[in-house]
């Protein structure tokens, strides 16, 4: 779909790094809706958001623990809140989808197929890990599917979507989503103008290959025509050239702590803030406009933040 201007998302936090990894991932309430609203004054039109256990940092799906930060970034933000259903592989799908039906928020992600999400490979040997979840976490992944059934699928579009009026980032990690997206679009059950996040670079998906996102794009095109806007996600290191790259042939952004925890090669990113300045300021350098929340409303169809329930 044209358009004239490119929506930056930053996924905050995440579930995928743990605090042992870098002392700047924000963990508390305190810290997400500190980084989060630095995140969208430096830009971010949408915040992408997971929650944590604040006495140890592990993923949570705890309604409370989303409320006790979202309200807080709404009264000082006019970015569009975007809450996980994806929530981490290991949780079961109605603890995923809680904070989300307790939120009723403008926009969740939804993960379109089952796959192996593996991250056991970041638990290194001889690390001092602040927490024995944290390997513990990491491990499980190699015995385990995100699970993501046709029927999960079914049943977060009726729930969220035709419940609470909540608008979808479709999460693609391989070609085959863009498949399962295309049936649920044919029945009827999801509507234009879609918002696909091409997710590259993760372990049992697609990998983080230009070849790859290109063909990604292909193929969505010859699905979706001009019904849709696609935005890029690659993990780690591959994060600021793939969505570079996906910006300059039409595409929107996606950073944040969740996907990578570095800035630059060896570099810590200390904040959400800084990658969201960094896009920012590689997106202006080739002429392209970066989107205020309002146009990414209007651009994605969405019912305003007003009709939440936080």
């Amino acid at each position: 779909m044209s358009k004239s201007k490119v929506i930056i998302t930053c996924a905050v936090t995440g579930s995928v790094h743990t605090p042992t990894m870098s002392p700047y991932l924000p963990v508390t309430p305190r810290q997400i809706s500190e980084q989060a609203i630095a995140a969208a004054e430096a830009g971010a039109s949408i915040l992408h958001l997971h929650a944590r256990n604040p006495a140890d940092g592990r993923p949570s799906a705890d309604p409370a623990v989303f409320m006790a930060f979202l309200p807080i970034i709404k009264q000082a933000s006019d970015a569009v809140i975007n809450i996980s259903t994806g929530g981490s592989s290991l949780m079961a799908l109605d603890d995923r989808l809680a904070a989300a039906l307790r939120a009723e928020p403008e926009m969740c992600s939804l993960n379109m197929g089952s796959m192996n999400f593996g991250i056991f490979p970041m638990a290194k040997p001889g690390v001092e890990w602040q927490h024995p979840w944290e390997p513990e976490l990491l491990e499980a992944t190699r015995s385990t599917i995100f699970k993501n059934t046709f029927a999960d699928i079914e049943d977060i579009l009726k729930r969220l979507g035709d419940g609470c009026g909540t608008r979808f980032e479709f999460e693609c990690y391989d070609v085959g989503h863009l498949y399962t997206l295309k049936h649920f679009h044919d029945r009827g059950l999801v509507k234009g103008p879609l918002f696909i996040q091409f997710v590259l670079g993760i372990l049992g998906g697609i990998g983080a290959d230009p070849e790859n996102l290109v063909h990604m794009k292909r193929i969505a095109d010859k699905l979706f025509g001009n019904d849709y806007h696609f935005s890029v996600l690659a993990a780690g290191r591959h994060q600021m050239p793939l969505i570079t790259m996906g910006a300059t042939f039409g595409g929107n952004v996606r950073v944040g702590l969740e996907d990578s925890l570095y800035l630059g090669r060896g570099e810590l990113a200390k904040s959400n803030a800084e990658q969201v300045a960094r896009i920012r300021s590689i997106l202006e350098g080739l002429s392209l406009e970066v989107a205020t929340p309002a146009e990414a409303r209007k651009m994605l169809a969405l019912k305003g933040g007003d009709r939440v329930a936080f």
